[in-house]
């Protein structure tokens, strides 16, 4: 295979599938120590991660970056603490490499196994979140891959201070610093170098905004896997319970608004929308909720005091990462997984309700990577569905679908095993 990347990428990529290579074959004992290494090594310099995070916060603040990102940039103890606890549990975790996902013996004796691999060289492409750099690196080295890591600009000095301390514990475990590499953030042309750096690099990731990860998906020809935006949808069915439903979407929506699991569209059930809208607008008004409302929306918040912007369509399938929230009532459950189908982003959509037939009708009915039924989309992550971390949440149908933990990180290959056999 052929390439057209720059050399400062192509020598990366080198030294990563050299790393590959040592990862593939290391027993888990040798994963496990480096991961529990990298974790004990970064609480234990967790001073210094904060100060290059504290200048990568205050150039972004400086610049005016919009809040929801500032928020996904900023790190401090409690974060850098919760990025060593999931390196923590990915050591936890089985080893995915060697599992035998199927097996038989053919009717001419040759035993049959199809078993787990790594990918080789992954590379990620990201935006803003210093702690994918943690979470990227440990599953790919849990799951035997050499990692390739391009952060935003915005986060430069962060990602530099977390891999720098990231490649001590990796070395000083005896497994290959160039497992871990951070790709110069200064140029895209570093991105356009990843795109194209095939047969050096063997799958590429974007994870970001909707804008990256389109340029990515259409313009690459390493092979990617799709990561997607989270137009998050709540319904609020015609048997819910609705102070169960208040709580859930107010932990949705406010709990940490920048993230992609939060829920950014109501939906709410024509027979119940008085009663609940009545409570649920001035509890998002308190909580500094801004609501783009359809028509009845607007109504209902004029009856309860409550100002709401009348909605367009633009607001309908927004993905706001903010203190915002459209809203609209409807006359039944297939008319909310038509809005649904209209604007969703095949991300995390929800469903409150008592009724289990309804539940039944939504999950099967609703496309998406995580479907749930009263509980909040805000579980919709790898590190809360025990994954230890994630990679990112993928919205496509091929290999990987959802939450993208060490599984996700393999390929496969056949051993065939025979006594001689010709055909």
């Amino acid at each position: 295979m052929t390439t057209s990347c720059s050399s400062e990428v192509a020598a990366l990529a080198a030294r990563a599938r050299e790393a590959a290579t040592v990862l593939a074959g290391a027993h888990r004992s040798a994963k496990d120590a480096a991961l529990l290494r990298m974790a004990d090594a970064l609480t234990g310099r967790t001073r210094e991660i904060e100060t290059a995070n504290a200048a990568d916060v205050a150039a972004a603040r400086a610049a005016g970056i919009p809040a929801a990102i500032v928020d996904r940039l900023s790190l401090d103890g409690a974060r850098v603490a919760a990025m060593a606890a999931g390196l923590r549990q990915a050591a936890a975790l089985p080893d995915p490499v060697g599992e035998v996902v199927r097996g038989s013996t053919l009717a001419n004796g040759l035993e049959l196994r199809q078993v787990r691999v790594p990918f080789g060289v992954v590379a990620i492409v990201y935006e803003a979140r210093p702690n994918v750099t943690a979470d990227a690196a440990g599953l790919c080295l849990k799951s035997g891959n050499a990692v390739l890591l391009r952060g935003s600009s915005s986060a430069a000095r962060s990602n530099a201070a977390i891999v720098a301390v990231l490649r001590d514990a990796v070395a000083a475990a005896g497994l290959p610093p160039d497992a871990v590499q951070l790709v110069d953030a200064s140029s895209r042309d570093s991105v356009r170098d990843l795109m194209t750096a095939r047969g050096l690099v063997d799958v590429l990731i974007p994870r970001g905004g909707a804008d990256l990860i389109r340029s990515v998906v259409e313009g690459s020809t390493v092979p990617v896997i799709e990561t997607g935006v989270g137009n998050c949808h709540l319904y609020v069915d015609a048997d819910a319970d609705l102070p169960t439903a208040l709580s859930i979407l107010l932990n949705a929506k406010t709990s940490r608004p920048s993230v992609c699991n939060a829920v950014e569209s109501l939906l709410v059930h024509e027979r119940v929308a008085g009663d609940f809208l009545s409570t649920a607008l001035p509890a998002l008004r308190a909580a500094g909720v801004t609501v783009h409302g359809s028509p009845e929306v607007v109504l209902a918040g004029k009856t309860a005091g409550v100002d709401v912007v009348e909605a367009t369509d633009e607001d309908h399938a927004a993905e706001y990462l903010s203190l915002d929230l459209s809203a609209r009532t409807v006359s039944s459950l297939d008319e909310a997984v038509a809005h649904i189908r209209r604007f969703g982003t095949g991300h995390s959509e929800t469903i409150v309700t008592s009724s289990q037939p309804a539940a039944r009708a939504f999950t099967s009915a609703v496309d998406a990577a995580v479907v749930l039924v009263n509980a909040s989309s805000r579980f919709v992550d790898g590190g809360e569905f025990g994954f230890g971390a994630e990679i990112g949440i993928s919205t496509q149908k091929l290999h990987a679908r959802g939450p993208m933990g060490l599984a996700e990180l393999t390929s496969t290959k056949y051993v065939v095993t025979g006594e001689g056999q010709v055909r």
